[in-house]
């Protein structure tokens, strides 16, 4: 499995941006598909955008679609979540995930290492 360390969360006001950093280590990055997840407290962790293993294909949640953007550098062992004109509902703890389909995958279960999450906070 790949080991993957988050940062970049913090406390934002509305309409603000923040960038999350994945950074992974251990096995080969390139091969593997990446996704972003949130959880919010006292729901379900759910999907948030996710990017292939070249990074020539994405898909995002509806609910972030336009405001949020994945992206990878294979040379840094690392992939990105830009996020801009944040709401207080994007509060939650962000996790980055890998999947060794190394394909455009976006359900939970298709990926299988997980980092540890960082918070990110909207206030409104």
């Amino acid at each position: 499995q790949v080991q993957l360390v988050e940062s970049g969360g913090g406390l934002v006001q509305a309409g603000g941006s923040l960038r999350l950093s994945c950074a992974a280590s251990g096995r080969t990055f390139s091969n593997y598909a990446m996704g972003w997840f949130r959880q919010a407290p006292g729901k379900e962790r759910e999907f948030v955008a996710s990017i292939s293993w070249r990074g020539g294909s994405t898909y995002y949640a509806n609910s972030v679609k336009g405001r949020f953007t994945i992206s990878r550098d294979n040379a840094k062992n690392t992939v990105y979540l830009q996020m801009n004109s944040l709401k207080p509902e994007d509060t939650a703890v962000y996790y980055c995930a890998a999947s060794d389909s190394g394909l455009l995958v976006v359900a939970r279960a298709d990926f299988g290492s997980w980092g540890q999450g960082t918070q990110v906070t909207v206030s409104s």
